[in-house]
């Protein structure tokens, strides 16, 4: 594994971005998304994205500069449009929206349509947080072929299909922040397990044919394996939920054949923001959270080495690690950052070298 600093990283990807087509602060905001995933160690939504994004500019199926466009509003209700631009922008902006109208409604419901990849749900959600809200947001994916099987298949019928919920944290416990891909793994992952050479569990992954695999390259070759649901037809049915709730609610569409399939990743999100002292007494609420994390972790790990924790955990110890001494990429994955730069035309000098 290489190691890369974050600022190196961050400006070699703020360059690529800008360099095929956007604007600084378009470029800026999507670098920065994409860099945090690595710090908080979801490198499936990290830098490693970068040069399929280039590939879908190429084809017009991703348009860079393009802002959330509003469609309907009413009440505490808007639907916005992401028109295909960068889904980082767009759906940032879309939470911006609904974060100010739940400030004056106390609850705001916002769907995002057409957004090409918003990368990682859990940056939205630490939006609403921010802002002192509650927020839960379901994720469905189309635009091209599923990826997932469902519960007692052997193909697959939809994709990996994200839910996010978000807690505001108080003095003495940080925030909480549920971020989960509703397949046993994202694609990303399968991705940095075949760039880094190693084999997955053989409960991750199905072959073409529908039968076990711990080979992930099955999921980018031709004919393509499936990942697996999590948690059986509990995960199924609520991936599929993404698909009712984000795809047919949201207007964007589902992943049925029907609709049309172009070849790049396409995003659409319905989100719920909540503001909790509509509900209950702020400091009551803060008193609960604190002693059932308390609770919660009090009980005798499993493994005497791993502590047991709470969602948002896991990210707050990889940012600190990462932070310190930096972001690990395979050096194939690195390879073809360079080359996604080059393509663009960055410089090979401003390629700042890993650290080791």
């Amino acid at each position: 594994m290489l190691i890369i600093r974050e600022q190196n990283l961050f400006n070699l990807a703020k360059e690529i971005i800008q360099r095929a087509g956007s604007e600084s602060r378009e470029a800026g905001q999507v670098a920065g998304h994409l860099v945090r995933s690595n710090l908080l160690g979801h490198d499936s939504h990290g830098v490693g994205m970068i040069p399929l994004y280039l590939k879908h500019i190429s084809q017009g199926l991703l348009i860079p500069n393009r802002p959330a466009r509003l469609l309907k509003e009413n009440g505490s209700i808007m639907v916005f449009d992401g028109q295909r631009g960068y889904g980082q922008r767009t759906a940032a902006e879309a939470m911006e929206a609904a974060i100010a109208k739940c400030k004056e409604t106390g609850l705001s419901l916002m769907a995002l349509r057409n957004a090409h990849h918003i990368g990682r749900v859990g940056a939205y959600g630490e939006q609403s947080i921010e802002a002192g809200l509650v927020s839960v947001h379901f994720v469905n994916v189309v635009d091209h072929p599923p990826v997932v099987t469902p519960y007692g298949g052997r193909d697959a019928r939809f994709n990996t299909n994200p839910v996010c919920i978000a807690l505001p944290g108080t003095e003495n416990t940080p925030p909480i922040l549920l971020d989960m891909a509703t397949s046993k793994i994202p694609v990303g992952k399968a991705r940095v397990a075949m760039d880094q050479g190693t084999k997955l569990p053989l409960d991750l992954i199905l072959d073409p044919e529908g039968n076990p695999t711990d080979d992930p390259r099955v999921i980018f070759s031709e004919p393509r394996g499936s990942l697996r649901v999590f948690g059986l037809h509990k995960g199924y049915g609520i991936a599929f939920f993404c698909e009712l709730l984000a795809g047919v609610l949201g207007g964007g569409g589902t992943i049925h054949p029907g609709n049309e399939r172009l070849g790049s990743v396409m995003n659409n999100m319905l989100v719920f923001v909540l503001d909790p002292a509509r509900l209950v007494d702020s400091g009551w609420m803060q008193r609960e959270v604190d002693a059932l994390v308390s609770y919660v972790k009090e009980s005798p790990p499993e493994d005497p080495t791993t502590p047991v924790m709470v969602a948002g955990d896991p990210e707050r110890k990889n940012l600190a690690e990462r932070r310190e001494k930096g972001i690990p990429m395979p050096p194939a994955a690195w390879q073809e950052l360079v080359q996604a730069a080059e393509s663009v035309g960055v410089p090979r000098d401003h390629m700042e070298s890993p650290i080791t």
